[in-house]
């Protein structure tokens, strides 16, 4: 089969380094990739937004599947184009995707379906926003409706907080038109998952879970992030809880989307809340995690490849995959002053020392190629530093000595990844 990825970042590098290794692939291109990506996918200079340019290149080499890595493609309709131009594509139509590209859509879909989730309101007016915030205290979550790059949630402690949150969103446009709405959410407490299924319109199949780290700083301080590192399998997630996930969440998703006419192909992305009274929603994404996808390639055994083709045309019930017992950690590299600006075009050594450490992976996220051949930062999450081994510590272990092999002063990373399990 010939493959076109879609998307330049760690979770792409994940999935390339996967994709790689299926007896089913006989080429493979990734649209645009990165250096790390490189060293097993052919790199093509066409934007992931680009949907036009991404389905001709497909048209015209032939591929057989279309894999999209980020949101933004599939919510501006790469698997609507990919459909018209005869191409499979893994991944939702624009309707469906707009179970990540709405948080209000999503928040619908829930109540139809009797999932658990917080209680919420949406808003178009700023004063309104602020005047339910005063009735309702805090602490409690203020979400821009839209895509938001993962940094559109505010958990505020405060009403004032909060209150300076919806400003930033809905006034100052932070998100630009992502925070023309937003969405006021009753704030969940507990641990928080990360739990994924793939789906083919009508059949789920339960991939495996993991813990994102999303605020910046050690001891979950400081802003949400777009993830500053994640393990799996995440110890508090048991298999009870998953089939309870999967018949409460999962399946009724499918079958409320199946009944509005926009069936769910592709990845879900569950993120949970798991409360006193039971496991919740958070939100839905419609793609693989990142940096989650790192820790959950590290793990799977089976062929991606033929598990992301059956969710293209169905049969999903007659796949198996297997996954490694042996924990895996993956440790986010940013630039100096991410998630605010990232300091870019800063030279990364040490790479090739940091693949060295045994059981370690270096999975490349926002990096280009200097002109020298030096690798080069080029937005906040740089590198991902992974690593498997027998025990959850001996792989944080692991992941921490890759990190300290890496000559890159203007990097900086969270020491803390697993420590809900850990200790």
């Amino acid at each position: 089969m010939k493959v076109l990825l879609v998307g330049g970042g760690g979770r792409e590098h994940a999935l390339a380094r996967t994709l790689s290794r299926s007896p089913l692939l006989t080429r493979l291109w990734c649209a645009p990739g990165n250096p790390g990506i490189a060293e097993v996918a052919t790199c093509v200079p066409i934007r992931a937004e680009d949907i036009g340019a991404l389905v001709a290149f497909a048209r015209d080499q032939a591929v057989d599947l279309v894999v999209c890595g980020p949101e933004a493609p599939l919510t501006l309709g790469l698997a609507d184009r990919c459909a018209e131009a005869g191409l499979r594509c893994f991944g939702p139509s624009a309707a469906a995707a707009r179970l990540e590209g709405s948080k209000s859509f999503t928040k619908e879909i829930c109540d139809a379906a009797g999932v658990p989730t917080a209680r919420w309101a949406r808003f178009t007016d700023s004063a309104a926003a602020r005047d339910h915030l005063r009735v309702q205290g805090a602490p409690i979550v203020v979400k821009a409706d839209g895509l938001a790059a993962g940094k559109g949630v505010v958990v505020a402690q405060s009403v004032a907080e909060a209150e300076a949150a919806v400003a930033a969103m809905m006034d100052d446009r932070a998100h630009g038109e992502a925070g023309a709405a937003v969405v006021i959410e009753e704030c969940l407490l507990g641990e928080e998952i990360s739990f994924f299924a793939l789906c083919d319109g009508t059949q789920a199949l339960p991939l495996a879970a993991a813990q994102d780290h999303k605020r910046v700083g050690e001891g979950d301080t400081g802003p949400n992030t777009g993830g500053m590192g994640a393990y799996s399998p995440a110890p508090a997630f048991t298999e009870a809880l998953r089939d309870e996930v999967m018949a409460r969440m999962i399946r009724p998703t499918l079958a409320e989307m199946a009944k509005r006419g926009t069936p769910f192909r592709g990845v879900l992305f569950a993120g949970l809340m798991l409360t006193a009274e039971g496991p919740k929603l958070i939100e839905y994404n419609v793609r693989f995690g990142d940096p989650e996808c790192q820790v959950l390639c590290l793990r799977l055994r089976g062929d991606l490849l033929a598990a992301l083709l059956a969710a293209c045309e169905g049969g999903l019930d007659a796949v198996a995959l297997d996954w490694s017992p042996d924990p895996a950690v993956v440790v986010v590299m940013a630039a100096r002053g991410y998630p605010g600006t990232p300091l870019r075009g800063t030279a990364i050594g040490g790479l090739d020392a940091a693949a060295a450490v045994p059981g370690a992976t270096v999975f490349q996220a926002s990096t280009v190629a200097g002109p020298d051949g030096t690798v080069l930062a080029d937005g906040g999450r740089v590198l991902g530093i992974a690593a498997t081994a027998g025990s959850l510590r001996e792989a944080r272990d692991a992941a921490y000595a890759a990190v300290d092999a890496l000559r890159w002063p203007e990097g900086f990373c969270r020491r803390d990844i697993g420590w809900r399990a850990l200790g």
